[in-house]
């Protein structure tokens, strides 16, 4: 097995002898290199990558106006080495990879664990509110934050983690009359759709989220698997990985052992599309 570091953007490469599968790895709001994860599918002989998409050189500095041709070059490079091209994605990298699918039509598959339906704000302090993305120099349409429900959900806390599904909730009701534009168009997604959630999410509602894709793409007679466990939070724990730390800013919900039972009744579904 070889193990490669990437540049420009900065990222990893795990190739394992006779890989057919290439997979591209996002991370979440985080921004970190999937080193774990790529080892992990590595030893399940699929080639995986991943790269920083903000906070790099170059780069935007929080993710916020992140241009979604930063993952051209990568996917390019998997596409023209092996036969299956993959994107995985968690939380804001679910986002990056539904959008992704839509818009590069060699993806065979596409996972997303703890997905949205929408693309969001970016996550900055900074206002006014500018998207996540931009593609082709203009910002992707979103769905902001509501700022008013954000500072309720810390409030009720009362000095205890936040949850932010309401505030989610509460944004999407408040900027209803955006909800469309910004809703991501998956029926254009030509390869398989599996996501991954837990009901225990309390960061934001991912089943819900989950079970928008789904209606949308069988209204196009188009199939996505959706994983569920009702206890398991926001960080999905594959089979063979390291509970990574998560910011404490939130309350992500689940717990170790929920979010690994999660992650164990999803790998079939994912090993299968890989």
């Amino acid at each position: 097995m070889r193990e490669s570091d990437l540049t420009d953007p900065d990222g990893i490469l795990v190739e394992p002898e006779g890989a057919t599968t290439g997979v591209l790895v996002l991370s979440g709001s985080s921004g970190r290199i999937e080193t774990d994860r790529c080892r992990m599918l590595a030893s399940h002989g699929v080639a995986a990558a991943s790269i920083r998409y903000f906070g790099g050189p170059g780069q935007p500095g929080e993710a916020r106006m992140m241009p979604l041709e930063t993952f051209d070059d990568v996917l390019a490079d998997l596409h023209s080495r092996y036969q299956r091209l993959v994107v995985l994605g968690t939380s804001w990298g679910a986002q990056a990879a539904l959008l992704l699918g839509t818009l590069h039509p060699e993806i065979d598959a596409v996972v997303g664990i703890s997905p949205t339906y929408v693309s969001w704000a970016g996550l900055s302090e900074e206002r006014p509110q500018r998207s996540s993305w931009t593609l082709r120099g203009e910002q992707v349409p979103f769905v902001p934050f509501d700022d008013e429900a954000i500072e309720e959900a810390v409030k009720d806390a009362g000095g205890e983690l936040p949850s932010f599904c309401e505030a989610y909730l509460s944004a999407l009701e408040k900027y209803a009359d955006r909800v469309p534009a910004a809703t991501i168009p998956v029926e254009r997604i030509t390869g398989e759709v599996v996501l991954v959630a837990g009901g225990g999410d309390a960061l934001w509602p991912s089943v819900l989220f989950a079970e928008a894709v789904r209606r949308r793409r069988t209204a196009h007679d188009l199939e996505t698997i959706v994983v569920t466990h009702p206890e398991a939070g926001h960080r999905v724990v594959l089979p063979g990985e390291p509970l990574l730390a998560f910011s404490q800013r939130f309350d992500w919900g689940g717990s170790e052992q929920s979010d690994r039972e999660l992650g164990t009744l999803a790998w079939p579904e994912i090993a299968a599309v890989l």
